[in-house]
């Protein structure tokens, strides 16, 4: 009987806050955590009336995170900072405006239910606004993220990218993979409008979408880089084998995902812009094979050489590319691949340690049965003796 015994790592996030009884609200809650927490929802739920420093009206923010959550206090004053803030660091309006100001508010508005609840509901539409708006340039400003009390990691920066693999915990490393299928889904439609914007024949537009969605994607190619490093890191501090191996199917999806998006985004959509017939010499039409051999000559014009096997065939992937594209293509190619590799490589070590394991346990086992039949064996041949003593003795 083998017996193999599997430990089990429990790990219990404790989030201590503790609320400042001054007026600076942005300090209310303090965070010591990296900066790779994806913002789910967030909700205005009340708000209460102060007096210090003076009479005023303060509305409490629940930001509830991948794995967290936590609160926040704020005046409509800080909300107004935060519209100017925004507006100036993006140099565009945010996706909702404001709840706007009441006329004598300073002398009605701490009193008056109706006004306050109308505040409240206009001042939660405006963050939800930002928070599901399809561009992230209001969201991944300092001051929204100060405002909201997002944590900022030991480098002092915004971006989960600039974290080292060997900050994850288990709780930041499942927030930085819903970042990376956040930003994922964003190459998604970026690649989307550039298919819509190349049917109606915007040239120009849809090769600015498709930049968009390269430039996006060679970002969450290297931060994919930084979360397998990290979840080595987290293997070798006591994780189990099973979450182990989840993670790393979780990194595996991501890795063919981005696969898939590198093809989508490489191959530009023609369709759009053949269905044009007024189209410049910007147009590109994919050679026939007829043409090809029409410039380049038949096989009989060409010197006898030696081939193996058959010619190689073109394929949608490749047929639109030149001899840099290729190369880059398989070069991503092969290093998705080599990463794959390495996964699977120490997969197998640790396979076969346990196999190991039990070769050495059942080895174990077996010396022991061997010992129990030499006692057992010892032990009959004493009863048979000491029943022919009694024998002799009857």
């Amino acid at each position: 009987m083998v017996n193999i015994k599997i430990r089990s790592c429990c790990v219990i996030l404790l989030t201590t806050t503790t609320r400042s009884t001054g007026p600076s609200y942005g300090r209310s809650f303090n965070f010591s955590f990296p900066a790779m927490t994806a913002i789910q929802a967030v909700f205005i739920r009340g708000y209460e009336e102060r007096n210090s420093p003076k009479p005023h009206t303060v509305y409490k923010i629940d930001i509830q995170a991948h794995v967290r959550s936590w609160q926040m206090w704020r005046r409509y004053s800080e909300f107004d900072d935060l519209h100017t803030e925004l507006t100036k660091a993006v140099g565009a309006l945010p996706p909702a405006s404001l709840p706007p100001k009441h006329k004598f508010a300073i002398l009605r508005s701490h009193n008056n239910t109706k006004i306050l609840e109308e505040r409240r509901a206009g001042l939660e539409t405006y963050l939800r606004a930002i928070i599901s708006a399809k561009e992230d340039k209001w969201r991944d400003t300092f001051a929204f993220k100060d405002f909201l009390g997002i944590p900022i990691g030991r480098q002092g920066t915004l971006d989960g990218s600039a974290t080292s693999a060997n900050q994850f915990t288990f709780a930041t490393w499942l927030d930085e993979h819903a970042e990376l299928q956040a930003r994922l889904r964003d190459v998604w439609a970026d690649i989307n409008k550039r298919d819509a914007l190349s049917d109606r024949g915007d040239v120009a537009a849809a090769h600015k979408s498709n930049v968009a969605a390269k430039s996006k994607l060679a970002g969450v190619l290297s931060r994919i880089g930084n979360l397998g490093k990290g979840l080595q890191e987290l293997g070798l501090t006591g994780m189990s084998e099973g979450e182990l191996q989840r993670r790393t199917d979780m990194v595996a999806r991501l890795q063919d995902d981005c696969e898939k998006l590198s093809r989508v985004v490489t191959v530009a959509r023609q369709g759009g812009l053949r269905s044009n017939g007024s189209t410049t010499a910007a147009t590109i039409n994919v050679a026939s094979e007829s043409d090809r051999e029409a410039l380049l000559g038949t096989a009989a014009s060409k010197p006898a050489r030696r081939v193996f096997g058959a010619p190689p065939k073109e394929t949608e992937a490749t047929r639109p590319l030149d001899n840099v594209g290729l190369l880059s293509m398989q070069q991503t190619q092969i290093q998705q691949q080599d990463s794959q590799l390495s996964q699977l490589t120490t997969i197998l070590q640790r396979q076969r340690q346990l196999g190991e394991a039990i070769n050495n346990e059942i080895a174990l086992q077996n010396d022991l049965l061997d010992d129990l039949s030499n006692e057992v064996d010892r032990v009959g041949g004493k009863l048979h003796t000491a029943n022919k003593n009694l024998n002799k003795l009857s």
